[in-house]
């Protein structure tokens, strides 16, 4: 159970990484081509050619995009696609603008999610926050433990709640391992700051200036990487003290480490 989490970590972390390329080189497919007669007669905001949300689903769905865009004006669209895709048509049939996201959800690809967004859209949510998105919801484990229609469901509650909120630089909520990156990355930084403080002499206390020569190090493990996505996609405070109390304790811990090695000097007599 341990190995498996992990390796949803590290793999977590790697399409973290890699996101940035996937994002340049990813162009949905649903505008590649052109087949107007996939899409329906009738206007909706949802169309489900892949059967991916279930029917009391999809029509709670498409009341919510168009209440959505009645109250906002932000126009959500929603296709789902396998082997079939309408491509280009859907420009025309959507009338697809600079107030416009489309979210292409298609499971052939190793990420199930991508975007289509308007220039207006990203004056509230950059790229950046496009990125991440693809990358929570759109990724193979949280598909395989929440379901296709829940992804398409939690990306668009996410882009929702942020253009209700007058926009977002990150996607709100902390996934576990995402906090648990944050924690490692918090222990670390303090490992590094207790062993810069170490003392040089036996008139030394606290090496303070050493401690100031490798802040910048430990200063972004702890605080760009360990504090920062905490207190950007959450306002819980566990976390929060968790990551500042990992990193007391690795400071703690390095700094008292040479004591723990050092020999007694107690004889015997």
């Amino acid at each position: 159970m341990q190995l498996c989490f992990w390796r949803r970590l590290l793999v977590s972390i790697a399409v973290f990484c890699f996101a940035g390329a996937m994002w340049a080189n990813n162009t949905p497919s649903a505008l590649a081509y052109e087949n107007p007669d996939l899409l329906p007669d009738t206007f909706t905001p949802v169309v489900d050619l892949a059967k991916t949300l279930p029917d009391p689903q999809e029509e709670k769905l498409v009341q919510e995009l168009d209440q959505f865009e009645k109250d906002t004006g932000w126009k959500l669209r929603v296709l789902t696609q396998y082997d079939r895709t309408p491509g280009r048509a859907v420009i025309k049939y959507w009338g697809l603008d600079d107030k416009s996201i489309l979210l292409v959800a298609d499971s052939r690809g190793g990420n199930i999610l991508s975007f289509s967004v308007g220039d207006a859209v990203y004056e509230l949510l950059p790229r950046t926050f496009w990125i991440e998105l693809q990358t929570r919801f759109g990724n193979l484990y949280y598909v395989r433990e929440n379901g296709e229609d829940k992804a398409i469901l939690d990306a668009l509650n996410s882009v929702k709640g942020c253009l209700l909120d007058g926009g977002c630089n990150v996607v709100p909520g902390l996934p576990r391992e995402q906090w648990i990156l944050t924690l490692i990355t918090s222990a670390i930084g303090g490992i590094i700051c207790g062993f810069a403080a170490q003392p040089r002499n036996d008139k030394q206390v606290f090496a303070w200036q050493w401690a100031l020569i490798f802040s910048p190090l430990w200063g972004i493990l702890f605080i760009a990487f360990g504090i920062a996505p905490v207190i950007t996609r959450t306002s819980d405070w566990v976390p929060l003290v968790r990551n500042i109390s990992a990193f007391l304790i690795g400071v703690l811990v390095a700094y008292l480490s040479p004591g723990f090695s050092r020999p007694s000097s107690s004889t015997e007599s």
